[in-house]
């Protein structure tokens, strides 16, 4: 019998959010949460298989911002320090529920929660967990490759090769900084791929991207293994995409597994169901209320009606999903081989932050889903893309579908009535650094000049980041995403006529760097379309 794989994607990813012009900053707690929640949760778990002889190999996607901010050591700090506020708010619970006793039970689950994560942090990975996810790559468990710069969203930044170029380049090159390797494989931001992108991809040695269903399903020639074989876009550069069946078990509101009603609820947090001053120390500022990361509920029940959570019969209900996730991939890939004239792969890819964030017993699920699919003799298989690659040397060859994931799948979230007024704006930057670097080419610049100059670079990059036309477009923290937006191009415009006029005020400068501590090696002179069109 054929094997057969199944390949999960886990795409870590967050914009970049440092401030260290604050003492505290409530958007650095996007980060602070997924390290508690989604991060260490899955190392333990890599470190447990590991321990235990599992074979599993998975896919792990580190987006370049998010890699700067877990090596930063401000925000290291900071992390420390609200890991110590949970503490003392989880003693605070303690104290509070004593006449709760099932409540209470559940407040030391959270002090234990918490009080391993600072160990963890502190003592196993010595705050750095990069270094850790590095070792299960070299251990053999993670295929770890990378996204853009600051997850730009390449079709629609598109108008201008340079910036598609310098969104790839300098994110490949800020992984290769960091784990000393260029990858293999490249996530697509927000999955987003339009014809031609495959060929920035080779520039730089990627042979495989990971595209919607409707990517592969409607490209030049129908696929004639559907989703369960890659297509080669004539370069050399494969495209896989994403399964809808495994998607939709772990993904859709109304079917998937964390929509079940003994799993912890995400949106039932004592941040905004307790009196504001049992919380006032805890929050910012003392009267912003915020999820906390202590949720007392399952998921059970709507307009606030919902039982206490269990967790014993949250994780039982864990071990059968990942019972039926595994089986329900062993149907479906037996099916397939019969008709296929080569091993079917399963293309499963999710956002990290799912696992253990918004869905709290997602890293336990995962685990089991490893183990049961290391079983001896079973034909299915976990792979990453670049093993199947490895194996099979001849596929069809055709040019995938402009698409996109999200609502619709062509990029509608991402250009749509509430975010259209970016793009004018990026476009216009973009072509004024364009030309900076055009008319420098050949000309010596002073070091004061080669500062403004990068650091102009690394404003329009952040400004190019797909996190604030999603937010824009999803009505979240909308006020802080359109600052975000206009601060870094008001900085980019700054630099661009301070450097056109001669006239750099080095103390700004040296602020902006400092703020926007970002790419340390990236050149200016990629900028130069001449240049940056002809290759690495």
């Amino acid at each position: 019998m054929n094997n057969a794989f199944l390949s999960i994607i886990l795409h870590a990813h967050l914009p970049y959010v440092h401030h260290p012009e604050h003492d505290r900053f409530f958007e650095e707690n996007w980060l602070f949460e997924v390290i508690t929640e989604c991060y260490l949760p899955l190392l333990r778990v890599f470190d447990r298989l590991h321990q235990e002889r599992v074979n599993f190999r998975l896919t792990l996607s580190l987006s370049p911002t998010l890699i700067i901010m877990l090596d930063d050591s401000l925000l290291q700090s900071r992390y420390l320090r609200h890991l110590h506020t949970l503490l003392a708010l989880s003693e605070q619970e303690i104290a509070r529920t004593k006449h709760q006793p099932a409540t209470q039970k559940l407040a030391r689950l959270y002090r234990r929660f918490y009080q391993n994560a600072l160990r963890d942090y502190q003592e196993r990975y010595q705050g750095d967990l990069l270094t850790a996810f590095g070792r299960h790559h070299q251990l053999g468990h993670l295929d770890l490759i990378t996204t853009a710069a600051t997850h730009g969203f390449l079709p629609l930044l598109n108008r201008s090769e340079t910036a598609v170029h310098n969104q790839i380049k300098v994110g490949l090159d800020t992984f290769r900084g960091r784990f000393g390797f260029y990858p293999h494989g490249f996530w697509l931001p927000e999955c987003g791929y339009y014809p031609g992108v495959e060929a920035h991809l080779a520039n730089f040695g990627i042979n495989h991207f990971f595209v919607d269903s409707h990517g592969l399903m409607d490209a030049s020639q129908a696929p004639r293994n559907g989703v369960y074989a890659p297509l080669d876009c004539g370069n050399g550069v494969l495209a896989f995409a994403r399964d809808p069946h495994s998607s939709k078990q772990v993904w859709s509101a109304q079917e998937g597994y964390p929509g079940d009603f003994d799993y912890r609820e995400y949106y039932r947090d004592i941040g905004f169901d307790l009196d504001l001053d049992d919380l006032a120390p805890y929050v910012l500022n003392g009267e912003t209320r915020s999820n906390t990361g202590i949720k007392y509920h399952r998921v059970t029940g709507a307009n606030g009606d919902k039982a206490l959570y269990q967790p014993q019969q949250a994780l039982a209900k864990a071990r059968l999903h990942a019972q039926d996730f595994v089986e329900k991939r062993r149907q479906q890939t037996a099916a397939l081989a019969a008709d296929m004239d080569r091993p079917p792969i399963v293309v499963a890819p999710y956002d990290a932050e799912l696992f253990g964030h918004w869905w709290f017993e997602g890293p336990y699920w995962l685990e089991q889903v490893l183990r049961l699919a290391d079983h001896p003799g079973d034909p299915l298989k976990t792979w990453t893309c670049g093993d199947y690659l490895k194996q099979i040397s001849h596929h069809q060859t055709a040019t995938p579908s402009a698409s996109s994931w999200g609502e619709h799948g062509y990029c509608d979230y991402w250009l749509n009535a509430s975010n259209d007024w970016v793009y004018p704006l990026l476009f216009k930057a973009e072509a004024e650094m364009e030309k900076l670097a055009t008319d420098l080419r050949g000309l010596a610049v002073t070091p004061l000049q080669q500062r403004a100059l990068s650091q102009a670079a690394r404003s329009l990059l952040l400004a190019q980041a797909s996190d604030w036309p999603f937010i824009l477009k999803s009505g979240t923290h909308v006020e802080y995403a359109t600052k975000r937006l206009l601060d870094h191009l008001a900085r980019f415009n700054y630099l661009h006529d301070a450097i056109r006029k001669n006239r750099i005020n080095e103390r700004y400068l040296m602020a902006l760097e400092i703020i926007d501590d970002v790419f340390p090696d990236l050149d200016f002179r990629d900028y130069d379309p001449g240049k940056a069109l002809m290759g690495t």
